[in-house]
């Protein structure tokens, strides 16, 4: 069921604090959060393990209270969870007796709406990422990359308002991964929901989002909001990124060479210039020849080690 917002944000979180009571212990997982998420806004939220990030997303929306601070979902403050919302998990969780288009109309018979009206959606769906004639396949017979997009259609298929991706593609590999967020951007373009998107991979968050939040290690807080648009910015908005987020910044010569703007893509031009928007080809490319890159780094520093062993 859409929602009217009144030209404020459609999700506002003021003074945003939560924590868990571990073995006796108080464990402090978000302090004083506070931002808004516009309607039909990306916004990536990266940090590293244990930040608390998954816990701010659940509390957005209202599937875990906030111990302190207000949560308002289009200026109506929130006390139970907001029910048009669509989730992806970090795994699947599809039920293995259930075929593909069961597991994503589990979704609607969990709300209580007619499965026959939804039918048709979900196969357009399944086709829409590359699952067409998998129907009637049953889990085990699916690759991870297979099952999350399942997992992603079961998301989308009563339209939510709302959609939250917690690190959904981080245990695919790094060619299922790349798939995938191209994937969800071209879905995500066509329809503009307003979209959460929890990641610790910089350049996953670089290449889906319109916004990306900061967060510091726990407890987690804000340590900077980021405004992604590499149309205008090119190189230097990447370089932002990197540098608000120092406890991840790669330490692999190729990363460093990348970071200073001298990386190239396949192609032999720099990251950066006019045709680096969103879902560009050439900002793929650069993001898939840096990994690689950082990736052969780290072999030639382990041979170079073992060698110095060996003498």
């Amino acid at each position: 069921m859409p929602v009217s917002t009144t030209g404020g944000p459609l999700i506002e979180l003021q003074s945003v604090s939560k924590a868990f009571q571990v073995g006796g212990e108080t464990v402090h997982a978000l302090r004083n959060v506070s931002f808004g998420i516009d309607k039909g806004e990306f916004v990536s939220i990266l940090g590293p393990s244990g930040c608390g990030k998954t816990t701010l997303m659940m509390v957005m929306v209202g599937l875990t209270p906030a111990g302190a601070g207000e949560v308002r979902i289009a200026g109506q403050r929130i006390g139970a969870p907001f029910t048009d919302t669509g989730i992806v998990f970090q795994t699947p969780e599809l039920l293995e007796w259930r075929t593909a288009v069961e597991n994503i109309l589990l979704q609607i018979e969990v709300r209580r709406l007619p499965v026959r009206d939804f039918a048709a959606r979900a196969r357009a769906l399944l086709a829409q990422v590359g699952l067409c004639g998998f129907e009637s396949k049953f889990p085990f017979e699916l690759s991870g990359g297979m099952k999350q997009r399942v997992a992603l259609c079961r998301a989308l298929v009563h339209d939510p308002e709302i959609l939250l991706m917690d690190e959904p593609f981080g245990a695919l590999d790094a060619l299922t991964r790349d798939q995938m967020n191209l994937d969800l951007q071209r879905i995500w373009l066509e329809k503009r929901k307003t979209a959460v998107f929890v990641t610790h991979s910089i350049e996953e968050a670089v290449f889906l989002s319109d916004r990306i939040v900061v967060m510091t290690p726990r407890p987690g807080s804000i340590a900077e909001t980021i405004m992604i648009d590499l149309r205008a910015q090119g190189q230097a908005g990447v370089q932002r990124v990197y540098r608000a987020y120092p406890q991840v910044l790669p330490g692999p010569r190729s990363a460093q060479r990348w970071l200073k703007g001298r990386h190239r893509s396949s192609r032999g031009g720099r990251l950066g210039g006019r045709c680096m928007g969103p879902g560009s080809p050439r900002l793929y490319r650069s993001c898939v020849v840096w990994r690689s890159g950082k990736r052969r780094s780290a072999i030639s520093r382990r041979r170079s080690i073992s060698s110095q062993r060996r003498v």
